[in-house]
């Protein structure tokens, strides 16, 4: 059995001409300024990504991609601190009336 050798951090790295390491180029996505928008909050957070949309919006004078989400750090549950009760009794119900199987004689 062979195992792949561990590349080095000295290798992926270079030093520029302050002796300070620099990432390869071209070797990371492109990052650029994108809005991401809650539908059920309206809320919006501006932050940089590699996701790409064709639908932009300016914002300070910065034009950034819109990205719409339906649930974010604003509306789930997780962070809010609801609690959603879900009828489960109605699911089974539901899921034993539609695979109910008739008894023969």
């Amino acid at each position: 059995m062979s195992f792949a050798k561990p590349i080095l951090a000295s290798k992926l790295a270079r030093v520029n001409y302050k002796g300070t390491r620099t990432l390869k180029a071209d070797t990371h996505p492109k990052s650029h300024p994108v809005c991401f928008i809650d539908v059920s909050s309206g809320t919006k957070f501006l932050t940089r990504s590699t996701v790409t949309s064709k639908k932009t919006e300016k914002i300070d004078g910065i034009e950034y991609q819109v990205i719409v989400q339906d649930v974010t750090s604003d509306s789930h549950p997780a962070y809010t601190g609801e609690k959603r009760f879900v009828d489960s009794a109605g699911r089974v119900e539901k899921f034993n009336n539609k695979f109910r199987r008739v008894r023969g004689s």
